[in-house]
């Protein structure tokens, strides 16, 4: 949009993606549309053979919340790209945020009852059996079709965890990552639940339990590291990486930018996550005086364009940083040590 002066005038919010990201934003919908076909296929079978198992149920349940993920992802991505407007002035990017807490919740509280569940029959010591089935006019253990189930459900979460990894640091988007690393519990549950249908045949009735157990405790310890995350970045801690291991570096490369302006004495920045963007309020300490209008704008400009995840930046002239930013060593050690 141009003002009277033929200017383009500034907007707030990106809604398009860089050809790359468009890319593989497009690539992470079909593989979600993949892994919701495969899920279904999955739940159907392992529900046919999974008799009284402890492990087994848990498995099954198991794949029916690794629905949420993916479900909340291709949910996600239908608003983040609508256009910020008066009543939603920063976009809607953080759909992929309450998509993720949705998530991780669902994961939390299923995890806990699966926990619960499990330990209780693992304390009063219940002996799940396992009976035959006749096929093809000869009776199997129903066991051996279990386990085969299960082994079926193993390749294609693997498969599907390591492109969505990728996909994932590739779009920041923190959902895909929850659902790459619910793709890396699926394959466990399903060798889990293969131990635990083997320990069975071999007497072991405790193994069944014991399994249903360890896979009650991977979906609740997945629940609770997605739930945090998710959390945090609602409340607008400092943005992290996709995967939440560390800050994430682009804050410190806009000061480090700023700071190499001849007009800047000192800069810091506060950046908060919005989902696959993020918005940044960058705090200058002019040298020699007040910059000119025209300076501020081209700061701005170089600011969103050293990365893409740049939704927008705010400038800010000040005689003083304020200590939230860390814009010194000092800062950043203090920081360090809390």
């Amino acid at each position: 949009m141009s003002d009277r002066a033929g200017r383009v005038r500034p907007r707030f919010g990106r809604t398009e993606l860089p050809e790359q990201q468009a890319k593989a934003l497009r690539a992470a919908i079909r593989i979600e549309w993949w892994t919701l076909a495969f899920l279904a296929v999955a739940i159907t079978i392992v529900y046919l053979v999974m008799g009284s198992s402890q492990a087994m149920k848990a498995a099954w349940i198991e794949d029916l919340l690794s629905l949420a993920p993916p479900i909340a992802f291709l949910l996600a991505v239908r608003l983040v790209n609508k256009r910020p407007n008066p009543k939603y002035p920063y976009g809607y990017h953080r759909a992929v945020g309450v998509a993720h807490l949705v998530a991780g919740v669902a994961l939390f509280t299923m995890g806990a009852f699966l926990v619960y569940d499990s330990a209780t029959g693992l304390i009063t010591a219940e002996h799940p059996p396992i009976g035959g089935v006749v096929l093809f006019g000869q009776t199997v253990w129903l066991g051996w079709l279990m386990m085969g189930a299960m082994a079926l459900t193993i390749p294609l979460p693997i498969y599907f965890g390591r492109v969505k990894m990728r996909l994932a640091k590739q779009l920041h988007d923190k959902v895909l990552y929850a659902d790459a690393d619910m793709n890396k519990a699926d394959w466990m549950t399903a060798a889990g639940s293969i131990v635990g249908v083997a320990g069975i045949g071999l007497g072991l009735w405790w193994a069944d339990a014991a399994a249903a157990l360890f896979i009650a405790a991977s979906i609740l310890w997945d629940g609770v590291k997605n739930m945090k995350a998710s959390i945090t970045d609602l409340v607008d801690t400092r943005a992290t990486t996709f995967d939440d291991s560390q800050p994430h570096p682009l804050g410190r490369t806009i000061d480090d930018h700023l700071r190499g302006l001849p007009w800047v004495a000192e800069a810091g920045s506060r950046v908060r996550d919005q989902g696959h963007v993020l918005h940044v309020e960058s705090f200058v300490v002019p040298r020699g005086g007040m910059p000119t209008l025209e300076q501020m704008l081209e700061a701005r400009d170089a600011c969103i364009d050293l990365d893409w995840k740049v939704q927008d930046i705010v400038l800010v002239p000040i005689d003083e940083l304020p200590e939230e930013v860390g814009g010194t060593d000092r800062d950043r050690q203090s920081e360090r040590n809390r």
